[in-house]
């Protein structure tokens, strides 16, 4: 069940990249969910770099995940984190990049997160 419900993600993964990309004034945010962590990145698809991320294995954030209890709420975090190195690097428009997922629970927190941390979709 697992495989086929993969597979069906990642032809609309690719749906959707073939419509979204970033550059380096407005880069992709692409997030990616697995079972206990959550990692999100903001790409500039022109170069081929990845300019900021966050996830909730970095040791840095490690400090504010520890008082967080639900997944949804460590998400919020690591989005609002990365909104706060986007913003020092100078990025404050981005565009969103769901990876193929529903635009709920902590897809939907990382991106809420960014935008309490000052970005623009």
């Amino acid at each position: 069940m697992f495989l086929k419900d993969n597979k069906r993600r990642l032809r609309k993964k690719a749906r959707v990249r073939s419509k979204v990309s970033g550059t380096a004034q407005r880069p992709r945010l692409s997030v990616f969910r697995s079972l206990n962590h959550i990692y999100a990145q903001l790409v500039d698809d022109s170069n081929g770099v990845t300019l900021v991320s966050a996830s909730t294995k970095v040791k840095d954030i490690a400090e504010e995940l520890k008082n967080t209890k639900t997944k949804v709420s460590k998400s919020k975090i690591v989005g609002m984190v990365l909104a706060k190195r986007a913003v020092e690097k100078g990025i404050n428009t981005i565009v969103f990049d769901r990876s193929g997922y529903t635009y709920h629970g902590r897809v939907k927190a990382v991106a809420e997160g960014a935008r309490l941390g000052g970005l623009k979709f």
